[in-house]
Order: C-alpha cells, then sequence, then structure tokens
C-alpha cells in the first residue's frame, strides 16, 4: 500500500497538471461570442450569441441580429485591454475563457452580453448567466424583444417560421440620414460590424449622443 501510495505521488510530480493560462490584449472582435488575442482565438465561456448571418425579427421586421450582437461587444469593449481566464479548449482548438474588462476585477464580458440581451446563456456548458438572461428576457432587451432561433438551433439549420417573416428590408438607401434628437443616425450600404455606425446593410443605427457613431 505504501509503495502504491508512493507511486502516485512520484506521478504526480513528474507530470503535474496542466495549468490553465490568462491572456491579456486589446482585442480583435470576431463576432458577438468570440474574440482574437495576439493571434490567439478566444470563445468567451458561458455564452452562445446568434452567428453574423444570423436574422431575427421584431415588431419593425426581421433585423440582422448577429451583425447587431458583434456590433455591441465591439462598442461594449472599445478600446480596452481585455484579461481572459482560460476555462477550456474547444473542439476546433479555442481557447475558452471567461473574459474581463480592466482586468480579472473587472466586467464580465459574457455576462454584459447575456444581460443585454445579444446572447444567450450556453447552459449546455455552464450556468453561470441563467440569472442574467433571465433578467434580460424579462425586461425585453436585445434579442428577446422579438422572436429569433437560439444560436445553437441555427447551426443544425432552425430557421424561423417563413410565414411569419417579414420581407428584406431594401437595399437601396441613402448613404447618411440626418440625426434626430440626442441621436446619431446613419445607414450605410455595405455593412460592418465595427468601426463606424453601420451595423447591417439598410439598418440605421441608434445610439446616444457621443456613441461611436458620432462622426
Amino acid at each position: 500500500m505504501k509503495r502504491l501510495i508512493t507511486a502516485i505521488v512520484l506521478s504526480a510530480s513528474l507530470f503535474p497538471a496542466i495549468a490553465f493560462a490568462d491572456i491579456t490584449g486589446k482585442p480583435r472582435i470576431i463576432d458577438g461570442d468570440t474574440i482574437e488575442i495576439s493571434g490567439e482565438r478566444i470563445r468567451i465561456y458561458g455564452i452562445d450569441a446568434p452567428e453574423a448571418k444570423q436574422s431575427c425579427l421584431d415588431q419593425r421586421g426581421e433585423w440582422w441580429c448577429g451583425f447587431e450582437a458583434t456590433n455591441a461587444l465591439a462598442f461594449f469593449i472599445g478600446k480596452s485591454w481585455v484579461t481572459c481566464v482560460e476555462r477550456d479548449v474547444d473542439r476546433y482548438g479555442r481557447l475558452v475563457g471567461v473574459c474581463y474588462v480592466g482586468g480579472v476585477d473587472g466586467l464580465d464580458v459574457g455576462e454584459h452580453m447575456v444581460r443585454e440581451g445579444w446572447a444567450l446563456s450556453y447552459r449546455q456548458y455552464s450556468i453561470d448567466y441563467i440569472h442574467a438572461e433571465e433578467d434580460a428576457k424579462s425586461n425585453r432587451r436585445g434579442l428577446w424583444r422579438g422572436e429569433f432561433v437560439e444560436p445553437w438551433g441555427w447551426r443544425r439549420g432552425k430557421r424561423l417560421n417563413a410565414a411569419t417573416r417579414a420581407p428584406k428590408p431594401s437595399t437601396v438607401v441613402p448613404e447618411m440620414s440626418e440625426p434626430t434628437g440626442t441621436s446619431c443616425c446613419k445607414v450605410c450600404r455595405k455593412g460592418k460590424a465595427c468601426g463606424n455606425s453601420c451595423i447591417a446593410r439598410s439598418k440605421t443605427c441608434h445610439r446616444p449622443a457621443g456613441c461611436a457613431c458620432d462622426g
């Protein structure tokens, strides 16, 4: 018995457990739940955001929720540095981590995205953000303002009922609309995830004064 215990102790000392790592830097936004820091792709732990080409419905019709989720993440992080604490590595080789704006004592990126309705709690892997999701749902934020397909269902080919979908918005739009009130507005022909106010083709950006889309 003593020999067995000694062997286990020696094995543990010779082959220590792989320690999870932290990575810090200024991120590049890939989509609503993925960033890249210094060439390392990081899947934000515990959340699942709509895919880049995914659309949703609200009372105004079809809107590009995947693009807006990406833009919301870019707007939240801004020019801040982000620290991600590794939790796992997914099947694509991406680091999966809990990410914070302003260091590990800062704002939890995943919680923010779920609470604002731009991502869902990825309950298959984590229950950390269930309460944040319930808050977003009860206040009809982000995706919860209308109908949507869960991102994991969308990736498997599930789509909104064609009978309830509104026509896609026209792509013939002016380059820019006049600002109204305290909002800044811009319409663009070619959508971009960040870097200007364009969210999607034919989609208007409305954000408070002082936002990223002020020219």
